[in-house]
């Protein structure tokens, strides 16, 4: 244990000394960090890994750390390749990888240059309609108007009075104004719904939950805010989900779908073009 120990002094030793000279004069040559078998850790390596006013000591620390787990996971690459199976083919599979990733980017340029990622609402409507029973609600959503006001705003009797004449375009501005300087959270968009758990999450422990959500509203005080919820209209689970709630969702499929169809209306244009080129050649038939 001893030898273990001044074994690990003098490594650590040499290795701040590298770091101070990494730090210090960077054109110094390359140094050995680590080996396991036949494999070596360089200085050089690191390169980069050294942000600048780095100290000689955070200098150390870093090359230590970096040594640390380079060794671990050079000892499990050994030991992998020790016991690699026999029918494991390793340069075909490092073929097909390397061809995934040039396929892979160049996939993505196509679809960068060529795809269009506008998703009209009557695409929306018309893919919503027609696979509604993939929409269903996991938990309750709720439409509401919601505003959490610190007690110490100003003007409570006119943010109660707007609050009632929410109908009114004129006072529905001048909350939605005064709540855009004061309120710690205020939603006050009719059409837009949310999930119980996160209206939830800002009321006092207990006021609703996905069980008493049918309380359609409430004006009360808790700690240092005030609370004004009115729930407008409640989906429950496994209730379809409105349109509205699910469109992002929606698009994402649209524009997966139309992706693949760019990506196989590209290869069939590939394909039929250099045949009539005369660049591909079958022998299977």
């Amino acid at each position: 244990m001893k030898g273990l120990t001044f074994n690990w002094i003098i490594f650590s030793i040499l290795l701040l000394i590298s770091a101070c000279q990494f730090v210090s004069k960077p054109d110094q040559p390359d140094r050995v960090l680590a080996k396991v078998y036949n494999k070596s850790l360089q200085l050089s390596e690191l390169d980069g890994m050294f942000p600048e006013g780095t100290t000689k000591a955070d200098s150390f620390l870093i090359i230590s750390a970096f040594t640390e787990r380079w060794i671990r996971e050079a000892l499990l690459l050994h030991e992998a390749e020790r016991n690699i199976p026999s029918d494991l083919n390793i340069d075909k599979l490092v073929r097909d990888y390397r061809a995934s990733l040039i396929r892979n980017n160049y996939e993505k340029i196509l679809v960068e240059q060529l795809l269009d990622s506008t998703i009209s609402t009557d695409e929306l409507v018309s893919y919503y309609n027609k696979h509604q029973e993939e929409y269903q609600l996991e938990d309750p959503i709720v439409r509401c108007n919601f505003i959490k006001i610190p007690l110490s705003a100003p003007n409570p009797a006119l943010v109660r009075t707007w609050w009632n004449n929410l109908s009114d375009p004129e006072d529905r501005l001048k909350l939605m104004e005064y709540s855009n300087q004061y309120a710690n959270m205020h939603l006050l968009e009719d059409e837009v719904w949310y999930r119980i758990e996160d209206i939830a999450s800002e009321l006092p422990r207990g006021t609703i939950s996905t069980e008493n959500v049918s309380r359609r509203e409430l004006t009360e005080r808790g700690g240092d805010y005030q609370y004004y919820l009115r729930i407008l209209e409640v989906k429950n689970k496994n209730q379809i989900a409105p349109l509205a709630f699910v469109q992002n969702q929606v698009r994402r499929v649209l524009l997966r779908d139309r992706k693949q169809k760019l990506l196989e209306q590209k290869k069939e244009e590939m394909y039929d073009l250099e045949m009539r080129r005369r660049n591909i050649q079958v022998y299977t038939q």
